[in-house]
């Protein structure tokens, strides 16, 4: 009761990671153009070959809107009026989408100093982190 088992763990430390990264990664592609959701799924899956999928993508927009940092517009796709519902970026989402970038950048250079100096002296998890 209360144990995972490690496949669980796995999953979970991916979810985790895709939670957090998310928001940033979904500011980053509405900073080059305003895009659909389905738009936005598969540019974050193409551009990470098939990695990093993101089956949930509207709570993240819902949450970014609320925050002010993404605008939402409907756009007429069709001649019997069809819409699809475009996201934006708002200039405050940009400003936020710097201080991200800017702190990922901090914290992943921390994290990466942290591996190196913890598996400096053993040769196992050396040999699996390069590879």
């Amino acid at each position: 009761m209360g144990r995972t088992s490690n496949k669980d763990s796995k999953s979970s430390f991916e979810d985790y990671f895709k939670r957090a990264t998310s928001p940033m990664m979904t500011l980053l592609l509405l900073n080059e153009k305003p895009m659909y959701v389905y738009n936005l799924s598969q540019e974050l899956e193409k551009r990470s070959n098939s990695t990093y999928k993101m089956n949930f993508l509207y709570p993240v927009l819902y949450r970014l809107q609320e925050q002010g940092y993404v605008s939402e517009y409907s756009q007429e796709i069709t001649e019997s009026h069809r819409t699809r519902n475009y996201y934006t970026i708002t200039d405050t989402g940009k400003e936020y989408l710097k201080f991200m970038l800017g702190k990922y950048r901090e914290l992943l250079k921390a994290v990466d100093t942290i591996i190196e100096n913890g598996i400096a002296d053993d040769a196992d998890l050396a040999e699996s982190a390069n590879s």
